[in-house]
């Protein structure tokens, strides 16, 4: 989960992680500028190889090393290769879940029982062996510590079918449930030793688990490596499990260093660090030919929206108005502002998730069409409000750059967009409360499947915070309710295309684009594949 973005207060503290995790970064760098002047050298820093250390440097949006209480970006990359999860995706591809610590996994066709044996070779970092109990409790545990990651259960049963079986059931069919528990917060740990350590499982974990202390200095996970030192202000040191169960890492030991972005560059190509992850495009075309770049589209949608409550605005929640919007937009001047490597949204899923639109279905500037929409809609000259954060920036994109530039291509159509900036936490308050005229706001996955974005449906919570009431559009609803529970792939592919096609022709939301991610690194580093969820997978790199 790269980066952060606003969501809702029904997913528990999840909605402070994305509206708080942006200025987290920001602050966590400046700390960092403070205290060093820049990216400090480790003295464990050793060229790469075999047995050598992989330095990665990041701008740390971090709170602990929990896997129970995980949801932050760094906590996500750093706790992945610690605790192994049941599925996993591989080399990027967050199309299909793969196994990891189970063998295999079959679903049920009504997608209501999900069965996993686990791999009988599987052990934990102090050489005891993966159960089925430890899975259970772990799953338990999440749910019932109530943290950021405990919506990924909701509805979820989890049971020890024998020693080495687990069996998931659900109240409802939940066909995304193999796409979420792929998610490192749901990384199995040692029930035992937890448990030895003030760790339950039980209802009231919440208020009594008391392992997370113990999880910031002593991991207790499968995965082929172990944390050895975790400072949530400067620096996570990863050392190889000799007990793993699986291929072993090429490097003994990896450091992921609080660095400031500018920095990060400096420090690849000095050599200082071997992998960079949070430069802009601007800095990637300055590393280019001296180191590998990545610079792909983010799983972030950038998105405006148009009001739909007649009380909250009456020239927004015109029909005419919105469609004069949405195709005044001049998306490709957008993309000018995100940089190489961004991409235009088709619709409100990403591109490389399964049910996203085709790019080919992506709204294109018309400004005919939009002056028509407006001339239909009866206002002259409206004038209206758009809302934004203007003290983060994402992905390299400042949102006060983006919001003027859809200013400007509004302009052309003869609507005036009168520019209001705030600090996070104000600007949030008004989205949340549903007030915002218009606002221009991100979305970041939660885990990659469409499912996520049905919380931009009607009478849902994004919906609702753009005043799009459960009633206002009877084909989205019914085509997100029959996306929801379909078990077949094909129907599952065809029936989130098909709403999102809806949303574009009638509903207020405008996808606008997705940011780049930009990660380089040194020459000497093999095996280098972006994944959208938690950057990069330091366990397969060589």
């Amino acid at each position: 989960m790269q980066g952060n973005h606003p969501l809702g207060d029904s997913r528990g503290k999840k909605a402070v992680r994305r509206a708080a995790a942006p200025l987290a970064v920001t602050v966590a760098a400046a700390l960092m500028l403070a205290a060093c002047g820049g990216a400090k050298k480790s003295s464990d820093n050793a060229e790469g190889g075999a047995g050598g250390t992989l330095v990665v440097d990041t701008s740390f949006s971090l709170k602990t090393a929990d896997p129970g209480r995980t949801f932050e970006p760094t906590g996500i990359l750093v706790t992945r290769p610690v605790y192994d999860t049941l599925l996993t995706f591989a080399n990027g591809d967050v199309t299909k879940p793969v196994p990891l610590l189970a063998a295999s996994y079959e679903a049920a066709p009504d997608a209501k029982t999900f069965t996993f044996p686990l791999r009988p070779e599987a052990k934990f970092s102090d050489g005891s062996p993966v159960t089925a109990k430890d899975v259970v409790f772990s799953f338990n545990r999440v749910k019932n510590l109530k943290g950021n990651p405990a919506f990924l259960l909701d509805g979820v049963t989890a049971t020890a079918k024998d020693e080495h079986t687990v069996v998931l059931t659900t109240e409802a069919a939940d066909p995304a449930l193999p796409f979420r528990i792929a998610t490192p917060a749901l990384g199995v740990v040692n029930s035992t030793t937890v448990a030895a350590h003030g760790g339950s499982d039980a209802a009231g974990a919440d208020q009594g688990d008391k392992a997370e202390q113990y999880l910031n200095t002593d991991s207790q996970g499968s995965g082929p490596y172990k944390i050895t030192k975790y400072d949530v202000s400067s620096e996570v040191i990863l050392t190889r499990n000799d007990n793993y169960w699986g291929t072993k890492p090429k490097y003994d030991k990896v450091v992921v260093r609080n660095v400031p972005a500018n920095t990060q560059q400096l420090n690849v190509l000095s050599g200082e660090s071997q992998i960079s992850l949070d430069m802009s495009p601007d800095q990637a075309v300055k590393v280019k030919g001296q180191a590998q770049v990545l610079q792909q589209p983010t799983p972030t949608t950038a998105f405006l929206f148009s009001n739909d409550n007649p009380a909250t605005s009456p020239i927004t929640s015109n029909k005419d108005f919105q469609e004069a919007v949405r195709y005044g937009l001049d998306y490709k001047s957008l993309l000018d502002v995100a940089g190489a490597g961004s991409a235009q949204a088709a619709g409100v899923v990403p591109s490389f998730f399964t049910g996203a639109l085709d790019p080919g279905k992506a709204v294109q500037r018309d400004v005919p069409r939009a002056k028509a929409a407006l001339a239909r809609a009866g206002l002259n000259n409206p004038s209206v409000d758009l809302y934004y954060a203007s003290d983060v920036t994402i992905n390299g994109i400042n949102f006060g750059d983006l919001g003027a530039r859809v200013q400007a291509n509004l302009k052309e159509v003869g609507i005036s967009i009168n520019l209001k900036p705030a600090p996070t936490q104000t600007a949030l308050d008004s989205y949340r409360n549903g007030t915002e005229a218009m606002g221009l706001w991100w979305w970041q996955a939660d885990y990659p499947d469409a499912s996520d974005y049905l919380a931009f449906t009607p009478g849902e919570l994004v919906g609702l915070r753009a005043g799009w009431k459960a009633e206002a559009n009877a084909e989205v609803t019914e085509l997100a309710g029959k996306a929801k529970v379909a078990t077949s792939d094909a129907e599952r592919v065809q029936l989130y295309r098909q709403m999102q096609e809806a949303m574009n022709k009638t509903g207020p939301f405008i996808p606008l684009l997705q940011p780049a991610q930009v990660i380089a690194a040194n020459n000497s580093v093999k095996n280098l594949h972006y994944n959208p969820i938690w950057y990069i997978d330091v366990d397969k790199l060589g």
